[in-house]
């Protein structure tokens, strides 16, 4: 049972220092995942929060830097692909938000995770199912999350320009299997992922 099954959610927020926490990236077949962690300031209130997928790239970039000068403190993490693969990515990813929370520079009295899940934390914690899109903090972290990764994509990109991360940023597009077949697996690939665990056993 999922805590927005409840009428009422696990913790009054009233007299919390909450976090958000959110992660982006778990369904690439190459590069990190990411999380973040946000606690935004009530006095410095920031338009136009929502779940970082229903935004563009655009408007993602502005918010991550109007997020990152008015917020109390933030902080991203991630977990690398070698971690993914001896972990496993949801493993991983409640470990890339695990490191988001402990790298806040003021320390949360809760967080609010966005999903069904919470990682093992210090502190109380809340799952919240579609949390990036209804709590502003929870959307703050996922665009931070967000941004950072495909950020590091862009490097990627620059590094083996014959993957296009540019344009799929990872996922497993047709363009990407294409240019997986044609130049074999890199070292950013997860070698766990199907795909590419095939094409190495194949090879």
């Amino acid at each position: 049972m999922t805590p927005r099954e409840f009428s009422l959610p696990l913790f009054d927020h009233a007299n919390e220092l909450l976090c958000g926490v959110d992660e982006a990236g778990r369904g690439p077949l190459a590069g990190p995942v990411f999380a973040a962690a946000v606690i935004l300031d009530p006095l410095h209130p920031i338009d136009g929060l929502r779940d970082s997928k229903k935004l563009t790239a655009a408007r993602r970039d502005r918010l991550a830097v109007e997020i990152k000068a008015h917020a109390l403190a933030w902080s991203i993490a991630q977990c690398s692909e070698a971690e993914i693969d001896q972990l496993n990515i949801l493993q991983a990813t409640m470990l890339a938000m695990r490191r988001a929370v402990e790298g806040l520079s003021t320390r949360p009295t809760l967080a609010l995770i966005d999903g069904n899940r919470c990682p093992v934390l210090t502190i109380r914690s809340e799952a919240i199912v579609q949390g990036d899109d209804t709590v502003p903090a929870i959307s703050a972290a996922s665009i931070l999350a967000k941004t950072a990764r495909d950020a590091l994509l862009a490097q990627l990109h620059l590094q083996y320009p014959q993957y296009a991360f540019d344009q799929h940023k990872g996922y497993p597009t047709a363009l990407h299997l294409e240019r997986l077949r044609l130049h074999g697996v890199s070292p950013v690939h997860r070698r766990s992922y199907a795909p590419v665990r095939i094409l190495l056993e194949k090879s």
